[in-house]
């Protein structure tokens, strides 16, 4: 089960340069995840601001 970041991303970028799998790249208007390269670790939600990144 992969993370999904929501509409309330700031892309401020702090969860992509936390994700150890570097699933996490800049979309349009917001930051997305790879679901097949999340490794579902967490990290990302762990270090947002905003709390965007859930799980599926």
């Amino acid at each position: 089960m992969a993370y999904k970041i929501s509409d309330e991303c700031i892309s401020c970028g702090a969860c992509a340069g936390e994700c150890p799998a570097s699933a996490i790249a800049e979309g349009d208007g917001k930051y997305e995840i790879d679901a097949d390269a999340c490794v579902d670790c967490g990290t990302c939600a762990e270090v947002c601001p905003v709390g965007a990144p859930s799980a599926e």
